[in-house]
């Protein structure tokens, strides 16, 4: 298997566990906040607990934009102008005259 078809499988595990991780901690969130509206008491037990389940969406939202950063990476980078931008261009160099 290539570098390339690793890396493209890591991603994809990678972002299906985020995905995951980010359902059960939505699903646990809706949960306390079920319990807490039921019994304002548990607020103090269930809130750090809450908390602690927002840091794991925060924490999968910086591995999203880790992912995205590697795969930008790996991008062929498009370094081609435009018609308009090589008219430009032209414009500009025409106006400066010989150097």
């Amino acid at each position: 298997m290539s570098n390339k078809k690793d890396l493209d499988s890591l991603l994809d595990e990678a972002l299906d566990n985020i995905r995951d991780d980010r359902k059960m901690a939505r699903e646990f969130l809706n949960e306390v906040a079920n319990q807490i509206a039921k019994d304002p008491d548990h607020n103090k037990y269930l809130s750090p607990v809450a908390a602690k389940h927002i840091e794991t969406l925060q924490r999968s939202n910086e591995q999203l934009v880790k992912i995205i950063s590697i795969t930008q990476k790996n991008q062929p980078k498009n370094v081609s102008l435009s018609d308009d931008e090589k008219d430009e261009l032209f414009d500009l160099l025409q106006e400066q005259g010989p150097a």
